[in-house]
């Protein structure tokens, strides 16, 4: 998967996923089918069907999974802003689809614009963990078991709101932590000091030790905000705050062990960002 990036011409794999997210997002036009004559689920089907034969048509491996995974992410979105307008009580649940899709999508452009040398599949985070898939899972039964049951629980429209201010905090504050890091920014721990890695303390690194995680934290929790999930919300909050203090130690040794005393320095200057979380403890 990761070799993909290495034999495609320069900024390739950006503009390819660009052009098949926006190809699903075209699902929007959709409404307009049905007012030509098409029932809804004929139509979606029709649609649906009509991509995946283009894409097989145009694209072959591995650009194929790129292209398929970028159409399925606009096609979501397409599908969130629909059901955003309906009107029905699963509007709310519209906002979430945006936000969810827009945040996996923006992470592989990102790192195809930024730092190429570290793109693969993986990039879109859609197979971050079973941990990850799991609370994706919970928060959609959540919601679908309150919005049967408890339908008025789901339109306290402020709280959503609330929620979706939260959500563009943290997608824009991680995606400034991405561009501010280029190249040194990877999805995955380094344990090894590359050649070119240096130490980035400006920009958004000069507020938060850690503005990625920041970001991802209060998205995270905001999501469960949108959705009104009581449940999850409480859940997601205590799950990310312990990942992150996990993961902040865990990269802070190697960061200690890259940069020394400048690191050391850094450290005492800037917090983490993310709530009751000092990072690793040093014994001087």
């Amino acid at each position: 998967m990761a070799g993909c990036a290495a034999r495609a011409p320069p900024g390739s794999e950006a503009r390819l996923s660009l052009a098949t997210f926006l190809l699903g997002a075209s699902v929007l036009a959709l409404p307009l089918l049905t007012r030509a004559g098409l029932q809804g689920r004929t139509g979606l089907a029709l649609y649906v069907a009509g991509l995946n034969a283009l894409l097989l048509l145009l694209y072959r491996p591995p650009r194929y999974q790129i292209a398929i995974r970028a159409c399925f992410l606009g096609f979501v979105f397409g599908c969130g802003v629909l059901l955003s307008f309906s009107q029905s009580s699963w509007n709310h649940f519209g906002w979430y689809m945006c936000s969810l899709s827009l945040f996996h999508y923006s992470e592989y452009l990102v790192t195809a614009v930024n730092n190429p040398k570290s793109l693969s599949l993986d990039s879109f985070l859609l197979n971050h963990s079973v941990e990850y898939t799991v609370a994706a899972l919970s928060s959609w039964i959540e919601f679908t078991l309150e919005n049967i049951f408890w339908p008025e629980l789901k339109q306290i429209t402020w709280l959503s709101a609330t929620g979706l201010l939260m959500v563009v905090f943290g997608e824009c504050l991680r995606k400034a932590a991405m561009f501010t890091a280029g190249s040194n920014f990877n999805h995955v721990v380094q344990n090894e000091k590359s050649e070119t890695h240096t130490l980035v303390t400006s920009g958004v690194y000069a507020w938060f030790r850690h503005p990625s995680y920041v970001g991802w934290f209060y998205w995270s929790i905001g999501t469960q905000v949108v959705l009104c999930n009581p449940i999850c919300g409480v859940s997601y909050a205590l799950t990310v705050w312990r990942f992150f203090r996990d993961r902040t130690e865990e990269e802070e040794i190697s960061l200690i062990h890259f940069f020394g005393d400048e690191y050391l320095e850094y450290k005492k200057r800037v917090p983490t960002g993310l709530p009751f979380i000092k990072g690793v403890k040093v014994e001087l």
